[in-house]
């Protein structure tokens, strides 16, 4: 009786992912319009109205143009006639599946009820609203789903391979472990190629670098090297060398660049660098807007954004000492997986951004599906060593300060310092959806009447900046076909 009643505890944690998924379709009802704007304009202009044309699909930069997208576009057309509520429900329901994948992983582990409410307070924060309601990010919700089932699923193989699984020889294990070895060859081929996008760079170089990790250790505790591990890493490399070959040939926007060479940053302004980086991990506590906002209330400066940015990087410092002064990663290597995945992020953020020359733009919610990886691997990281000193250490081990006293404080206030940010962040979010819902209302008001509309307010409004031509271009196709704003009339 206990038993089924432990099981039906931990099978309703999959209840979690869903209310999360309904809160976030909730959102994207309250703060938007279904109405074409920012990047819509580039992508009407590109792919439509023949969203069934051949040549516009087998293009030399096809898998810069994440090919999911040309399937959900017919889809969205023909059914829906070019919804962008649909492709923003579509980005709710992948975090959801996301979710479900960290669900998944920390029912394995039995992971402290804690740490995973944590995990999911972060993981549905409104810190990413402005993906959540842009509806052309819904490929980019998906890649992440697929990143975290391959991390997962290479997790479980490690553990299997280390021998830290329990029975890892019965038939039913070796039936899953031919499973997932055959999904490790797969999956890095449908996701980098299919809808990994430019965010397949981070998850290719963590998998390669993991992979490596734990091929010199398998070695060293077995004497003899696991070939199969260099295997895995050409199945992730063959297909990114194919993505920069197809990147090679993509023509790029960069409205706002300031067009000086990096070595002309560094030796006007070298200090941009690191203000980036920590003001980018700041964002990870308190979103951009609702920090910029406290902080002209507090009227203290940038000292608040600035300590907010270093006590991440602490958690990320305390996290990783954790993980090889006790080496969890033989336990588990999904959190150390994130940990530097999101580290990688920060970095590849700030490689492609410098050039705005502005260290606010690290901030944007934009970035916050790439940040939140780190803090993510940081709650298992201490969910992990707190359930080690609760469950798995003895008496012995405890007087040993296996997880001492002033690391479970600092670890504890970390996770809460988080969840109150989140927190502070995702209230001001909800507070903000009927303004960003009648900032849509306008939107969709000067498109209707795009012919007349003054260029300036046309690409104020329509947030793109790269002619009021092209505004009209697109507005003209759906006006035309009679979809998006325009279905209804007659």
């Amino acid at each position: 009786m206990q038993t089924e009643k432990n099981n039906w505890r931990e099978r309703s944690l999959y209840l979690i992912p869903v209310l999360g998924t309904v809160f976030y379709i909730w959102y994207i009802l309250a703060a938007t319009e279904d109405v074409v704007y920012t990047d819509y304009i580039r992508l009407i202009n590109s792919y439509l109205p023949d969203v069934w044309d051949p040549k516009k699909f087998f293009v030399a930069d096809i898998f810069t143009r994440m090919p999911v997208n040309y399937l959900e576009r017919i889809i969205n057309v023909v059914f829906f006639d070019y919804s962008t509520t649909f492709e923003m429900v579509l980005g709710a329901l992948c975090t959801g599946a996301a979710a479900l994948v960290l669900t998944g992983y920390c029912r394995r582990r039995r992971m402290g009820i804690f740490w995973y409410l944590s995990l999911m307070v972060v993981f549905f924060s409104l810190n990413k609203w402005e993906m959540i309601t842009n509806g052309t990010g819904w490929c980019h919700f998906l890649a992440f789903a697929g990143f975290y089932l391959h991390f997962v699923i290479w997790d479980r193989v490690w553990e299997r391979q280390t021998g830290a699984a329990h029975d890892p020889e019965s038939e039913a294990a070796l039936r899953q472990d031919a499973r997932d070895r055959k999904l490790l060859k797969i999956l890095p081929w449908l996701i980098i190629l299919g809808t990994g996008g430019p965010y397949g760079a981070g998850y290719a170089a963590i998998l390669i670098l993991t992979y490596g990790f734990c091929f010199f250790l398998d070695r060293k505790k077995k004497g003899r090297p696991d070939y199969r591990h260099i295997t895995y890493g050409l199945h992730v490399l063959a297909p990114m060398i194919l993505y920069l070959i197809s990147n090679a040939f993509a023509e790029t926007e960069h409205a706002g660049a300031t067009g000086r060479s990096i070595l002309e940053v560094l030796a006007d302004n070298w200090i941009l660098f690191p203000k980036f980086l920590i003001k980018s991990f700041s964002s990870l506590v308190i979103g951009e807007e609702p920090l910029m906002e406290l902080l002209t209330r507090m009227d203290r400066g940038m000292a608040l954004c600035y300590l907010l940015g270093i006590l991440v990087l602490a958690g990320y410092l305390l996290a990783l000492w954790m993980q090889f002064s006790r080496r969890l990663y033989q336990i588990s290597v999904f959190p150390l997986m994130l940990i530097f995945w999101g580290g990688c992020n920060h970095l590849l953020v700030l490689a492609a951004r410098w050039i705005f020359e502005n260290s606010d733009y690290g901030m944007s919610s934009r970035y916050a599906l790439q940040y939140q990886v780190g803090i993510l691997g940081i709650i298992l990281t201490f969910g992990m060593a707190w359930k080690l000193w609760r469950t798995e250490a003895s008496g012995e081990g405890r007087k040993k300060n296996l997880f001492p006293f002033w690391q479970r404080i600092l670890a504890m206030a970390f996770c809460l310092v988080i969840l109150a940010g989140n927190g502070y962040t995702t209230g001001m979010e909800i507070k903000k959806a009927p303004n960003r819902e009648e900032y849509a209302r306008g939107v969709r008001e000067i498109a209707l009447h795009y012919r007349d509309a003054p260029d300036d307010e046309l690409e104020s409004r329509m947030q793109y900046h790269h002619g009021p031509e092209k505004i009209r271009s697109a507005l003209s196709i759906l006006e035309e076909q009679k979809w998006n704003i325009f279905g209804g009339e007659e």
